[in-house]
């Protein structure tokens, strides 16, 4: 008598082989420095991104078609070389004094506080005697000595307009510092201002550009910290 005999065949066991704890000790290793390079990664995302709109916001600015007469013209200070203009200072002195040619302004705020540079004269007294060589009355100029950046030749500023009558104003400076300047003027209350920024001629715009970056940046932070009353009005730019 024959008997059937059916074979059951078995699927494959599946094996699986379990990382040596060696393996898991090394994944453990390398798990804080990958997230280390994730969070630089992501910073520096943003400080791309950020430098990108702030640059953004520099090259935006455009000078106005035509410039209506003002009360007087806010020129801001920069450096000295030996008590005289340096070269971009004397660019912004030059532009004032054609306004004043053309009849737009009769009257100058120069601001600007003394450098640590060697000079023996403040931003504002060195811009004073430069306009009055080219025939600026001294009369028609009042000097702000004190500011050690351009929030303080805003701040500073306003009350010395204020005290002469000055209401629409006018503020001299380069293109790339316009934006920021325009800014200021906003935050500090200016009601009838216009930011005239030309472009420089002796000046690096790669240079000057990048700085104004970092300048900008930090005028973001120290308005925050304004606002709460947290940040002196100096700053470095």
């Amino acid at each position: 008598m024959k008997t059937n005999v059916k074979s059951v065949i078995k699927p494959p066991v599946k094996t699986t082989v379990k990382p040596s704890r060696s393996k898991k000790r090394s994944r453990k290793r390398f798990r804080p420095i990958v997230s280390t390079l994730r969070i630089i990664a992501w910073i520096a995302a943003i400080g791309v991104f950020w430098c990108a709109y702030l640059l953004w916001v520099i090259n935006s600015y455009e000078m106005p078609k035509s410039i209506a007469k003002a009360d007087a013209a806010i020129v801001l200070g920069a450096s000295l070389w030996s008590d005289e203009p340096s070269p971009g200072l004397r660019e912004r002195l030059d532009y004032a004094l054609n306004l004043y040619k053309q009849g737009k302004v009769q009257h100058f705020i120069v601001t600007g506080g003394l450098d640590h540079n060697g000079s023996k004269l403040t931003e504002a007294e060195g811009m004073r005697n430069y306009l009055v060589e080219k025939g600026i009355p001294v009369r028609n100029i009042v000097l702000e000595n004190d500011a050690r950046s351009t929030y303080e030749n805003l701040l500073f500023s306003k009350p010395l307009a204020k005290k002469n009558g000055w209401n629409h104003l006018i503020i001299v400076t380069n293109d790339y510092h316009s934006a920021r300047s325009a800014e200021i003027a906003r935050y500090l209350n200016y009601t009838s201002v216009e930011v005239l920024g030309f472009k420089s001629q002796v000046l690096s715009t790669a240079y000057n550009q990048s700085r104004e970056v970092l300048a900008f940046t930090k005028w973001k932070l120290d308005a925050i910290l304004l606002h709460f009353g947290l940040q002196s009005p100096d700053t470095s730019f």
